[in-house]
């Protein structure tokens, strides 16, 4: 039997580009709804975000000053959104968004390397909140299969708010897609609004009409793999069609002899071999694999 699992990196056009950066004279906002500048400086297009700034917000407590000094911007911030956030803790993120002490360097003259790679955390948003697309969730199957989890799906809840983010167990609140508030505050009319530095020093922007797409391909098709779940504080079935113990052993039983020893199985099920092997008879039946209702005991909550 086989499931069909969607895997995507991010969902709507955040774009990096390799433009020069242009630097303009530093000045502050008191929260992104209600700008204060020196009295000689007036407000500008996204360009004043490549110079210095101090972006603070008392009505969220945020807190996040950037610096650019010879080749490098550094940014030090208290990570705490600027904006409206969905309610945490909440049935799919058991975290409370915390103060974090971060600090961030990107170059000024990014180089392009013409080498695409994965990375974990591409980048910051301007108001100090890191971009993570992916998650650490995992999907485990008996066979031995396991998938991560997409952070935009419909089958696991992860607790994502209108933002597309959610909180770590550090209480650090990021971005798994397009940062909703972030688009909206820093939008001035333009298509491509700038949403934030990648870490080797591009910017980053969001192209409302999606004239401007990322490169990254949707993949989608059947993977193997059978009596799979998800599992943090309660266990959610993954199959399609249920449990199949005849395809498990069919999988795993190298000397077909009907029956799984030690040896031969794999995943969850070798992990909790003496809890499924009932009899103690040193083997596993698929009559004992039928008789499992939850063979796996409980696995961290939300790390993503």
């Amino acid at each position: 039997m086989k499931y069909t699992f969607l895997i995507t990196v991010l969902t709507a056009s955040l774009l990096v580009s390799c433009n020069t950066h242009k630097n303009s004279n530093s000045h502050s906002h008191d929260g992104l709804a209600n700008h204060s500048h020196d009295d000689e400086h007036e407000h500008k297009t996204p360009e004043d975000y490549f110079g210095n700034y101090t972006l603070s917000d008392d009505a969220y407590s945020t807190k996040t000053v950037v610096t650019v000094k010879g080749n490098t911007r550094t940014m030090v911030t208290n990570a705490l959104p600027n904006h409206e956030v969905g309610t945490f803790p909440n049935p799919g993120n058991p975290n409370t968004i915390t103060s974090q002490d971060k600090s961030y360097i990107f170059p000024i003259n990014p180089k392009k390397s013409g080498k695409a790679q994965w990375v974990r955390e591409p980048g910051v948003a301007l108001n100090g909140i890191k971009f993570e697309p992916g998650t650490a969730e995992v999907v485990v199957c008996d066979t031995g299969e396991n998938y991560r989890v997409e952070a935009l799906q419909d089958v696991i809840d992860l607790g994502l708010d209108f933002n597309h983010a959610h909180v770590q167990p550090t209480g650090a609140y990021h971005y798994h897609g397009t940062p909703t508030s972030v688009i909206e505050d820093f939008d001035t009319g333009a298509d491509l609004v700038h949403v934030g530095f990648a870490h080797d020093g591009f910017p980053m922007y969001f192209s409302k009409s999606g004239k401007y797409k990322p490169s990254f391909k949707l993949l989608e098709g059947d993977r193997e793999g059978e009596d799979c779940t998800y599992t943090t504080h309660k266990t959610i079935d993954i199959s399609v069609g249920g449990h199949h113990p005849s395809e498990i052993l069919k999988q795993m039983d190298a000397n077909n002899d009907g029956k799984l020893s030690k040896t031969e199985v794999k995943g969850p099920l070798k992990e909790d071999f003496s809890k499924i092997d009932t009899n103690n008879d040193g083997f596993i039946s698929k009559e004992e694999i039928e008789q499992i209702s939850n063979p796996r005991g409980q696995r961290p909550q939300n790390r993503n």
